[in-house]
C-alpha cells in the first residue's frame, strides 16, 4: 500500500527495514530520577512498533549545553552506564537507537549559556557569554567524546543537533555569529564549527557508526542562511562523515508556526529537496507529516529519502507498523495541537499526548485485560466518553455507549471546524474504530435513562458540558448566538461581530470567523504565501523580504471580557502565539475590564474604565465558560461532566482512559 515507505535503505554497514524515523522530542524524562527506565519503556513500545530508527531526545555534551537547570547530559562513563537500558530494551524489541547529541548554546536556561557571539536571543531572558577560542575547541572534543560514550551505552548512533537555533546554528548564522575570527566572518570560517563537531564525533565512534546531522532546512528568521547556504553546509557536512541528514524547519524564535496546527500536512517537503539535490547521503523530510499516505507522497515525489515523525509516535506507538499492514483505520493520528508534549516540557512535565494518555505513561497506565467482566455504561460521546469505551471494551468489558446526538465526537465536532484543527475528525474516527473492533454497542440519538442504567454495574457520565449564558440585559435579543450555533454553520455571521467570553473558544471563534474560507493551514503554497515564505534560493532564512501580505478581513471583530488580565492566558504555551498573532494581523479588537450594560439593535453597550460605549454588533456570540452537564447521578464523572472550566481535551481524554484502566 506505501511501496516507497517500506522499501528498506541501505546505509552501507546497515540497512535499515523502512523509511520511517521516530524523530526526536524533548520528553521531560531525560533529567528525572526515574527517566531513564521510562525512557526504554516509552522507546522500546516504538521500536516494537517499526520504527526503523529512533532517535532520543536531547543530551548535552557539556554543562554549558545543558537546556535547563537539571542535568541531562551524556559526558561521563557514568552516564553511559544510566543509559544503557534505553538501547538494551529497544535492541529487544527489534529495533535501533540514537542518542541525540544537543547542544543549547544561548536557548538554555541557566546562567552558564554560550554562543558564538554575546548576542541575546528574543526568548530567553539570560544572555549568553562569547565562546573563547578554547572553548570551542573543547566544546568540539565533548561533543566527539559523547559519541564515544553513546556507542559504549550501546546506541547504534548519535544525531547532531545542528538546526532550530541551537548552538551549530548559532555558529552559522550572522545574526547571532558577529566574530571576525577564523570561526566568524565568511560562511566557510561560520560552517568550520559543526563541521569539525561532526568530523571529530566520525573519529571518536568509528565507521560503523550512524552519525545523523540535523540541519536546518529553511530558518524562518531575518539573518539566517538561505536555501544555496545551507546546500553548501549540506555538502561540508556530508564529507566531513555523516550518515544521514535529518531536517529541521525554523528556528524557535521564528515568528512562523512550523509544528502547530496552522501549517498542512507535510508543508515543508519542499524545503527538504533543495538539500536532496545537493548531496549523496539520505535526506530526511520532516515537520507535520502525520499520516502514512502524506510520508508516501513525499517519498514518491523525490522530496527525501526518509521521513521524520516524531509526535505521531506519540499519537501511536504502532504507526510503523499499522501501515505497513495497511491498516489506516487503526491508526491514531496526531492532531498537532501541542497540549500535552512540547506545552508540558516547558511547565516541567514529562511529555504525553492528547489523543494517546499512555504516552509517556507506559509503566504508570497500564491496560492490563480484566479478571472480571462487568456491564458498563459510558454516557456521552465526547473526548471523554470515548476514550473510557475504548478501553474498557478492550480490556474485556461489556461495553454500551450512549451519545444523545447523531454523531460520536462532542466537542471535537465543532473544534474540526475551526481553520487548522481539522485533524480532530481524525481522532473521532479512530477511536470510533476502536470502539467498534472491540465489540462495544453505540447507540446514537439515544439518552439512557435511569431504568436502563441500572442493569449496569458501571455507570461512567461522560455527558460533556453545557454553555454558560451571562446574565446581560438582551442576552435574547436576535443578533445573540451561541458559539456551538456559529461553529456548526447554522447561523451565518454579520460583518460586526462581538465575542463575549477571551478564552480558547472566543480564540477559536475569531479565527473561525477570519479564516474559514481560506486555504492557508491545508495547502503548502497557500500557507507559505500567508506567512511571507519565498522558494528563492537566494532569500535569507527563506522569508520574503516584503514581509506576509496584508490580511483583508470580511468581519469586524471586537473581543471583549470581564477580567482586566491579558488576552490569551488560557491559550497554548507553544501555540497561543499564533492565534493572537493572526488576530492582531486582522485587526481584531480587544477589550477588557468591561462592564456589560445590555445588548440592543446599536450593538453591545458596555463600559471600560468609567467610559461608556457602543460596540456596533449584526452578531454576538457568547463564549462566556461552560458548566458541568449532568442529567443524573452517577458515581463516575469525567471530562466536563466532572468539571467543565476551560474546555480541556487532555484531561478529559485521560480520566477517561485512567478509570477504565480501574475498572
Amino acid at each position: 500500500m506505501y511501496p516507497h515507505l517500506f522499501q528498506p535503505l541501505d546505509l552501507g554497514f546497515v540497512t535499515l527495514p523502512n523509511r520511517i524515523l521516530m524523530g526526536s522530542m524533548h520528553t521531560g524524562l531525560e533529567a528525572r530520577a526515574d527517566g531513564m527506565e521510562r525512557l526504554a519503556a516509552f522507546y522500546a513500545e516504538r521500536a516494537k512498533g517499526s520504527a526503523a530508527l529512533i532517535v532520543t531526545g536531547g543530551f548535552s555534551p557539556n554543562d554549558a549545553g545543558e537546556l535547563g537547570p537539571h542535568r541531562a547530559q551524556v559526558s561521563t562513563k557514568a552516564d553511559a552506564e544510566r543509559h544503557k537500558p534505553i538501547p538494551r530494551a529497544v535492541h529487544d524489541a527489534g529495533g535501533r537507537i540514537a542518542l541525540q547529541v544537543l547542544h543549547s548554546g544561548r536557548y538554555g536556561f541557566h546562567q552558564g549559556i554560550v554562543a558564538p557571539s554575546a548576542v541575546k536571543s528574543s526568548i530567553n531572558p539570560n544572555a549568553p557569554h562569547e565562546m573563547s577560542t578554547d572553548e570551542i575547541e573543547r566544546t568540539i572534543a565533548a561533543f566527539a567524546a559523547s559519541a564515544a560514550l553513546a556507542r559504549e551505552a550501546g546506541y547504534d548512533g548519535i544525531e547532531v543537533m545542528g538546526s532550530e537555533g541551537y548552538l551549530l546554528s548559532q555558529f552559522l548564522a550572522p545574526r547571532v555569529n558577529q566574530r571576525m575570527d577564523s570561526w566568524g566572518g565568511s560562511l566557510e570560517n561560520r560552517m568550520r564549527f559543526p563541521v569539525e563537531v561532526v568530523r571529530a564525533c566520525r573519529v571518536a565512534a568509528g565507521d560503523d557508526f550512524i552519525i545523523v546531522y540535523r540541519i536546518s532546512a529553511l530558518e524562518l528568521v531575518e539573518g539566517g542562511l538561505s536555501a544555496d547556504e545551507i546546500a553548501l553546509v549540506a555538502k561540508a557536512i556530508e564529507k566531513a562523515g555523516a550518515t544521514l541528514l535529518n531536517t529541521g524547519i525554523g528556528w524557535h524564535e521564528a515568528k512562523i508556526p512550523t509544528i502547530a496546527q496552522a501549517v498542512p500536512r507535510g508543508g515543508f517537503a519542499w524545503a527538504t529537496r533543495n538539500l536532496k539535490q545537493a548531496v549523496n547521503i539520505p535526506v530526511i523530510a520532516s515537520n507535520r507529516i502525520n499520516a502514512p499516505e502524506v510520508a508516501e507522497q513525499i517519498l514518491a515525489r523525490g522530496d527525501a529519502d526518509m521521513v521524520s515523525l516524531a509526535r505521531a509516535f506519540l499519537a501511536d506507538e504502532a504507526f510503523a507498523a499499522k501501515a505497513k499492514a495497511g491498516d489506516r483505520a487503526g491508526i491514531n493520528i496526531c492532531i498537532a495541537c501541542n497540549q500535552a508534549c512540547l506545552d508540558h516540557y516547558f511547565i516541567g512535565q514529562p511529555a504525553s499526548c492528547v489523543v494517546n494518555p499512555r504516552a509517556g505513561r507506559e509503566t504508570q497506565l497500564v491496560f492490563a485485560a480484566t479478571k472480571m467482566r462487568k456491564r458498563v455504561a459510558v454516557v456521552g460521546g465526547g473526548p471523554a466518553g470515548l476514550s473510557c469505551a475504548a478501553v474498557a471494551a478492550e480490556r474485556g468489558h461489556d461495553v454500551v455507549l450512549f451519545e444523545k446526538s447523531g454523531e460520536l465526537g462532542g466537542q471535537f465536532n465543532l473544534a474540526k471546524r475551526i481553520p487548522g484543527k481539522q485533524e480532530f475528525a481524525e481522532s473521532v474516527a479512530y477511536y470510533a474504530e476502536r470502539i467498534r473492533r472491540a465489540r462495544a454497542k453505540v447507540l446514537l440519538n439515544h439518552s439512557p435513562t435511569q431504568v436502563e442504567l441500572g442493569e449496569f454495574d458501571e455507570v461512567v457520565l461522560a455527558t460533556g458540558i453545557e454553555p454558560r449564558k451571562p446574565g446581560i440585559p438582551g442576552i435574547a435579543h436576535r443578533s445573540v448566538v451561541g458559539y456551538a450555533e456559529l461553529l456548526s454553520g447554522r447561523v451565518q455571521p454579520g460583518t460586526n461581530v462581538v465575542i463575549i467570553g477571551a478564552g480558547g473558544i472566543g480564540f477559536d471563534v475569531a479565527l473561525y470567523l477570519l479564516e474559514r474560507n481560506e486555504r492557508a493551514t491545508l495547502e503548502p503554497e497557500a500557507f507559505a504565501a500567508h506567512w511571507g515564505i519565498v522558494r528563492d534560493r537566494a532569500a535569507a532564512g527563506g522569508l520574503d523580504p516584503k514581509g506576509p501580505p496584508p490580511a483583508h478581513p470580511a468581519h469586524r471583530i471586537t473581543m471583549m471580557k470581564r477580567s482586566a488580565g491579558p488576552f490569551g492566558t488560557t491559550l497554548g504555551r507553544t501555540t497561543g502565539w499564533v492565534h493572537r498573532a493572526e488576530l492582531a494581523r486582522n485587526g481584531v479588537a480587544m477589550l477588557k475590564g468591561v462592564e456589560y450594560r445590555r445588548i440592543d439593535d446599536a450593538g453591545v453597550h458596555i463600559a471600560v474604565d468609567g467610559e461608556e460605549r457602543v460596540i456596533a454588533a449584526d452578531t454576538v456570540v457568547i463564549c462566556a465558560g461552560q458548566e458541568p452537564l449532568r442529567p443524573f447521578a452517577a458515581k463516575h464523572l469525567i471530562g466536563g461532566a466532572k468539571l467543565a472550566g476551560e474546555l480541556d481535551a487532555k484531561r478529559a481524554m485521560l480520566e477517561g482512559a485512567e478509570l477504565a484502566a480501574a475498572l
